[in-house]
């Protein structure tokens, strides 16, 4: 059989993987029944439902549709929104949501190849206030809104 899509195929391939280890490391906790759900019950079953859907997808991408070879890795995409969480989980206890929701969407966004300053600006206004409306109103999270250093 040969690969028509390799990025379905390897998609697929680390859905299987990622959910056979779900349910792996699930299996060191009680599983109980449907009706009495123990703590492995859902991680279980997410992981067995993730491995479906990744060999549904790794069976499509071997059966159907165009060849289509896989694309090159976008190495700086991948480093610049991987860098962007990172600052934003190390950055919320001291710099607050304001500043790490700014800084989030501010450095994700540089990975983009049609990059608008005016549609990164308008992005963390949105996501600020829709923030700050559901997690500080809404929830009433404890976390701070502003950095630590001008509130104290």
């Amino acid at each position: 059989m040969r690969i028509r899509n390799q990025r379905d195929f390897r998609a697929g391939a680390m859905f299987i993987a990622i959910g056979v280890a779900f349910a792996a490391f699930s299996q060191s906790y009680a599983l109980g029944t449907p009706a009495r759900m123990g703590p492995g019950f859902f991680p279980t079953m997410l992981g067995v439902l993730l491995a479906l859907l990744g060999g549904a997808i790794v069976v499509r991408s071997l059966a159907t549709g165009e060849r289509k070879p896989m694309e090159k890795v976008r190495w700086r995409a991948l480093v610049l929104i991987l860098l962007s969480v990172l600052v934003f989980a190390a950055g919320l206890p001291r710099l607050g949501v304001v500043v790490s929701i700014a800084l989030l969407v501010g450095i994700s966004s540089l990975a983009a190849e049609d990059f608008r300053w005016k549609e990164t600006l308008a992005s963390i206004v949105v996501l600020i206030a829709l923030s700050w409306l559901v997690f500080v109103k809404g929830l009433d999270l404890q976390f701070p809104v502003w950095p630590v250093f001008l509130v104290h």
